[in-house]
């Protein structure tokens, strides 16, 4: 790891995409309109992004469709897809501290988590599923000797893929790296708080032997650029994460349009669960205060809730406070800051929202000051809650900044009780020693991921989404993620 003088050595020398990437090209939109791009850190104008609508859309479909049909990528050979995205994730790691250095600016994200993604992360998932592409077969059926029958899974054709400004490349390679590899064209609508890295990224994927028409990235607002590609009737699949809210209207417009396949990962208000036979160590307390406020607590996995058996609280608000408090928010490119700013300062004020919200709602306030910095940008302080009232508004409405709610229990039934009474399903984590407890837990929490006596998402190989308002029966990651960029087909001979 550098220091920060050579990360803004590379700030001082960047120049920031600003167009859309279609067909092939860089392209303004055609209606000429741009939107600002801005850094949270700074509150400072970055630069103006092409601002794409619904005819930078269809365009954008057109080349989709002529690139898919014509076959170049769609029909080739696994093996020539496998070579162009191993190359793909070479020239990711090749160009890593760049794009590490343009995501912290363009998000407020701490270098450190940058590098740890872009570094690593992304180039793994395009390498993964590279490598999985000669390796997926269809099936022989058991027929008499009159007929053979095959099931083969083919590409679905054009894709439009939304992804959200929490983690902007990774969210993009989660879908583009097993879209891409299943022959699929795809078109990207990254958030228009955090554009730039996918529209950087085009340029590598062209320099990797992605033919034109395959990838596509369209910078611009979800009820533009959004909404026409939800609504367009030539686009096979949808795949978003984001907002439950915004989730709803891709539904919407499917039902209004293609009927098009939606798959959705959207929000949650995860548990994480002390039972009284856990063990408070340091690794517990790393794990509770990490999993809250990661990425500045905009995360849609962070474990805000946290369920603590009356029997370890003291020692555990002790040890979680004294971690927090050591907490250094500011810089985002210094390798040394914890937390960086929130993504808009409209964020920023419905987080301090929440923050007056539960001290208005009787919540005890045991860290954080109220949350505000006083400093340039968006910042806040990482905020801790005691005696949260599993009914109030912090402990049901999903927060999205760096506030950790502590919600008192007696015994495992009502602490599983608490955590299942949430609109959401997408991730819990539960501590305890007894492994007949953690299965118990495991298998009676609607959620799509439980990490047991550690905080995780899992990683590339075990799918990731959500039960209930938290996702769809589609999922990212794992051999799972192909499926929805996949249709299955029946091919049947009479002999």
């Amino acid at each position: 790891m550098e220091n920060l003088d050579f990360y803004k050595s590379i700030a001082s020398t960047i120049k920031y995409p600003s167009q859309a990437y279609i067909n092939g090209k860089y392209q303004d939109a055609i209606s000429g309109n741009v939107f600002e791009n801005i850094n949270p850190a700074t509150a400072e104008v970055l630069g103006t992004v092409s601002h794409c609508d619904h005819l930078d859309v269809d365009i954008a479909v057109k080349a989709a469709r002529k690139s898919f049909d014509n076959g170049e990528w769609s029909r080739c050979a696994p093996e020539k897809r496998k070579e162009v995205l191993m190359k793909l994730a070479d020239l990711i790691r090749q160009n890593a501290d760049e794009l590490a250095v343009i995501e912290s600016l363009d998000s407020g994200k701490t270098i450190t988590d940058c590098l740890d993604e872009i570094g690593g992360e992304v180039p793994d998932f395009f390498q993964w599923y590279g490598e999985l592409i000669d390796k997926t077969f269809g099936k022989v059926v058991p027929t008499g000797e009159d007929a053979a029958a095959f099931i083969v899974k083919e590409p679905v054709g054009v894709v439009g893929l939304v992804v959200p400004w929490n983690f902007p490349l990774l969210m993009a390679a989660w879908k583009m790296a097993p879209a891409l590899a299943a022959g699929c064209s795809v078109i990207v609508k990254p958030a228009e708080q955090t554009p730039l890295t996918a529209i950087r990224l085009a340029q590598l994927a062209e320099d990797a032997g992605v033919p034109p028409g395959v990838i596509n990235i369209l910078p611009g607002f979800g009820e533009t650029a959004g909404e026409a590609l939800g609504r367009h009737s030539d686009v096979d699949v949808m795949s978003f994460t984001g907002s439950t809210e915004v989730g709803g209207y891709f539904l919407k417009y499917s039902s209004e349009s293609n009927l098009k396949t939606v798959g959705l990962e959207m929000g949650g208000k995860s548990p994480f669960i002390i039972l009284d036979d856990a063990e408070i160590t340091d690794d517990l307390i790393e794990n509770a205060v990490s999993s809250a406020f990661w990425n500045g607590g905009q995360n849609c996995s962070a474990n805000m809730r946290q369920i603590v058996d009356k029997r370890l609280k003291d020692d555990y608000l002790h040890r979680i406070i004294k971690l927090t408090e050591s907490y250094k928010v500011g810089e985002p490119l210094d390798p040394n800051t914890d937390l960086g700013s929130m993504i808009t300062q409209e964020h920023q004020q419905r987080v301090l929202s929440y923050i007056a919200k539960g001290c208005d709602e009787g919540a005890n306030l045991i860290a954080g000051k109220n949350g505000a910095m006083d400093r340039e940008g968006y910042f806040i302080q990482p905020t801790i809650f005691d005696n949260v009232d599993p009914q109030s508004t912090i402990a049901k409405e999903e927060i999205f900044g760096p506030v950790l709610g502590v919600v008192t229990v007696d015994g495992m039934d009502e602490a599983l009780r608490i955590a299942r009474d949430t609109e959401y399903g997408l991730h819990a984590t539960v501590f305890t020693k007894d492994i007949g407890r953690a299965f118990h837990m495991a298998r009676h929490l609607p959620v799509g991921t439980v990490g047991i006596n550690g905080f995780t998402e899992g990683d590339i190989k075990t799918p990731f989404g959500g039960f209930k308002k938290s996702g769809s029966l589609a999922r990212d990651n794992g051999t799972e993620a192909m499926d929805q960029y996949l249709q299955t087909k029946t091919i049947w001979f009479n002999l």
